[in-house]
C-alpha cells in the first residue's frame, strides 16, 4: 500500500537534498534537487520537489510498520525544517 502526502512549503528542494544527504550515510540513497530515492529496510521513500510543496511518497515493505515509517520521515523533516516546522503531512 503506497501512501502519499504533499506537504506545502516553499523549500522543498532544500529539505529533499538536506534529507538525502543525512540518510546517504546509513541507506542506498539518489538524488538530486527535485527528486530522491531513498532504500530504507522498511520500504522505499521518494521525495519530488515542486516549487511549492515537497510530495512525499512512501511504498512500505509488506511488514513495516507504516505509522512508523510515516512518523520517522515526518519528524526527520520537521527537523530539517525548524523554522517552519511542524510540516503539514496530508497522508493519502
Amino acid at each position: 500500500m503506497t501512501v502519499t502526502a504533499t506537504v506545502p512549503t516553499a523549500n522543498a528542494s532544500r529539505y529533499l537534498q538536506q534529507l538525502s544527504k543525512h540518510w546517504s550515510h546509513k541507506f542506498d540513497v539518489t538524488f538530486d534537487a527535485e527528486k530522491s530515492a531513498i532504500a530504507f529496510p522498511m520500504g522505499a521513500l521518494r521525495m519530488e520537489a515542486q516549487a511549492d510543496a515537497l510530495v512525499v511518497t512512501l511504498d512500505p515493505a509488506p511488514e513495516a510498520d507504516i505509522d512508523r515509517f510515516k512518523q520517522v520521515v515526518a519528524d526527520h523533516l520537521d527537523r530539517f525544517a525548524f523554522k517552519e516546522a511542524p510540516l503539514a503531512f496530508d497522508w493519502k
